[in-house]
C-alpha cells in the first residue's frame, strides 16, 4: 500500500486479516463491520474519502461490497478513491469454524455462494475495473489500479472458495 492514505477496512474478514500484519504508521485506518460484517462498508469508505484530503483505499469482501453497492450511486466519489474486493464467491469466513461444510445447507445459509463479479457495477457507475485471478496477474493489475487516478478504481481479486480456509489455518499453524 502507498504511504499517507486512508485505509478503510470493510468487513469482518478484512479486519481480521489486517491484524495479522504490521500496519504502516503513515496510514489512517478506519473500519466498519456493520450488521453481520457487511452493512454499510462501502458507504462508510466513500464518506471517509469525501471527508479526507488523502487518497482512500477500501478493502472489503465480495458480499459486503455487493450488499452496499448502491453507495456508488452518487456524484461525489473522489477520483483517487479505490476499492479492493476480495471475491471468494461467498462468506468464506464461516469455513474456518468447526462443523460440516460440504453440503447445500452450509452453501446456502452460511456461506451464501455466488458466481457474481463487480465488472457490471463498475461499468454502470463508471469505475475503472481490474480483475485478478491468480498470483501472476496481481502485480500488473495492482500497479494499474494504484496509478490510475482519472476516476475511482476497483481491483477484484478472486480467491479459491474451497481452499481459503485451509490457507488461513495453515498460516496460523506456521505462526506457532
Amino acid at each position: 500500500m502507498p504511504d499517507h492514505i486512508v485505509l478503510q477496512l470493510g468487513n469482518s474478514s478484512t479486519i481480521r486479516y489486517a491484524q495479522l500484519f504490521p500496519m504502516n504508521p503513515t496510514h489512517t485506518v478506519f473500519s466498519n463491520r456493520g450488521t453481520s460484517g457487511i452493512d454499510g462498508s462501502t458507504s462508510t469508505a466513500i464518506g471517509a474519502a469525501v471527508a479526507q484530503d488523502k487518497p482512500t483505499i477500501c478493502i472489503t469482501g465480495d458480499l459486503s461490497f455487493l450488499y452496499d453497492s448502491n453507495a456508488l450511486w452518487n456524484n461525489y466519489i473522489p477520483a483517487n478513491f479505490k476499492i479492493i474486493v476480495i471475491n471468494n464467491s461467498g462468506g468464506g469466513i464461516f469455513r474456518i469454524l468447526p462443523g460440516e461444510k460440504d453440503n447445500t445447507t452450509f452453501d446456502t445459509y452460511f456461506e451464501t455462494t455466488h458466481q457474481l463479479d463487480a465488472s457490471h457495477l463498475c461499468k454502470m457507475y463508471a469505475l475503472g475495473y481490474h480483475r485478478v485471478e491468480g498470483e501472476d496477474a496481481f502485480a500488473k493489475a495492482y500497479e494499474k489500479f494504484l496509478n490510475d487516478n482519472s476516476r475511482p478504481q476497483l481491483l477484484e481479486i478472486f480467491t479459491p472458495r474451497l481452499e481459503n480456509d485451509t490457507v488461513l489455518l495453515d498460516y496460523f499453524k506456521f505462526l506457532k
